[in-house]
């Protein structure tokens, strides 16, 4: 599985702790998406020892716009632009159901619709997330 979250263009904050540290990192380091347990099976040797350990240090990176949650998969990325989603609240993936290559995006008239949607309706918008299931162009080839 590969993702394209490989050139992340935010700076680490420095008010992480350490297991906040050690799961972006774990993501950083990710060919895909990964669940809290797969997190947590690649940092026992790190000393984290409980699930709970990792949804806190999940919880926190997603509120700092640090990772985003997969919801149809269950698993976590590294935002591949913090700065882009992070005023927003708003990402968008494209998930390949072949080779698990997760590319994120957003694009600005699918918020505007969205958030005049929400004004209209009176509906407080706090996040979006926008979950594409497909194969991509290199899978289609195969």
């Amino acid at each position: 599985m590969a993702h394209t979250h490989d050139d992340h263009h935010h700076e680490r904050p420095r008010d992480l702790t350490r297991n906040q540290d050690l799961v972006l990192s774990t993501l950083n380091q990710a060919h895909g998406p990964l669940s809290a347990y797969d997190i947590l099976d690649r940092l026992r040797d790190d000393g984290l020892r409980a699930p709970l350990q990792v949804y806190r240090a999940l919880d926190k990176l997603v509120e700092q716009g640090l990772a985003h949650r997969l919801e149809s998969l269950n698993a976590f990325v590294c935002c591949a632009d913090a700065g882009c989603h992070k005023a927003r609240g708003n990402a968008a993936f494209a998930i390949c159901s072949g080779c698990g290559r997760v590319d994120e995006f957003a694009d600005e008239e699918v918020n505007t619709r969205l958030g005049d949607w929400a004004a209209q309706h009176g509906f407080a918008l706090e996040r979006t997330t926008i979950e594409l299931r497909g194969r991509c162009a290199d899978c289609q080839k195969g």
